[in-house]
């Protein structure tokens, strides 16, 4: 194609800290750095630099990449990052990318358990959303399945469509885990599509946060259609590299830099 007849808008292309794990914050630092990616989505998490705002600006200041979001730790294996109410760590999550220049604070929708919570999630959000430049994009997520059997574990729900979130993040391993249509949901989403974390998946029960390419969801139409749509939040990495060797860790997340960089683009006109 012709590059004078290619779009690419200028969103900024990141990786996020929970791409390294079991290595930390500043591994991530070094990786993004190493690689090219934009920018870092910081992941609360035991980490205590993931915690400490002066350490992360000592980061941004030593590799001149900046913290684009902060995941607050609203996962399951998060739950006593700074204690166990929850409204706190929102808080404390929205602060934190204040004073860090984030854009974005990452949140999961409650457990089905969390019901106090819950019962006032969408207002809270909405309400904190007016108090903050920062943007407040609630995440995508699945029903849990086991046995052939599938529950609902989180309130008001999983799928952010028919919620009345102003921001909301799209995780296209979660849509593989969920069994939802990526595409669909991007396009009912509209503007109210702030964040992105991508990934790929199977369509196992598991959530798979595989390189995108290797699984079954559309990750490059989706890239192509933000270009074509001009699209301006952030575009974070999310992949799962566990279980791999620190050279495959590597070469796992310039394939997946690689792949976003690719297929963000879209014809001119």
């Amino acid at each position: 194609m012709d590059a004078a007849k290619v779009k690419v808008p200028e969103a900024r292309i990141a990786l996020s800290t929970s791409s390294v794990y079991p290595l930390g914050v500043v591994d991530a630092f070094a990786m993004a750095d190493r690689l090219g990616y934009d920018g870092v989505e910081v992941m609360v998490w035991t980490d205590p630099v993931s915690q400490e705002p002066g350490a992360l600006r000592k980061l941004v200041d030593h590799y001149g990449i900046p913290v684009v979001s902060i995941h607050a730790p609203t996962l399951l294996l998060t739950q006593r990052i700074w204690g166990t109410e929850p409204w706190p760590k929102v808080d404390n999550s929205i602060n934190l990318a204040e004073e860090v220049g984030a854009d974005t604070v990452v949140v999961h929708p409650p457990f089905r358990w969390q019901r106090d919570y819950a019962a006032d999630f969408v207002e809270g959000i909405k309400q904190r959303g007016t108090e903050t430049d920062v943007r407040i994009a609630v995440e995508n997520m699945f029903p849990w399945r086991a046995r052939q059997r599938e529950m609902q574990a989180y309130l008001p729900g999983w799928d952010p469509v028919e919620i009345d979130y102003d921001h909301v993040t799209l995780d296209l391993s979660h849509t593989a885990t969920a069994g939802s249509d990526a595409l669909a949901m991007q396009e009912a989403l509209g503007d109210r599509l702030a964040h992105i974390h991508l990934a790929d998946g199977s369509g196992s029960f598991k959530d798979e946060h595989l390189v995108p390419g290797r699984g079954s969801q559309p990750c490059a139409e989706v890239l192509e259609r933000l270009a074509r749509d001009g699209y301006d939040g952030d575009i974070v990495l999310e992949v799962g590299t566990r279980k791999v060797t620190q050279e495959q860790r590597e070469l796992d997340l310039a394939e997946a830099l690689a792949f976003a960089r690719l297929h963000f683009a879209a014809a001119a006109d």
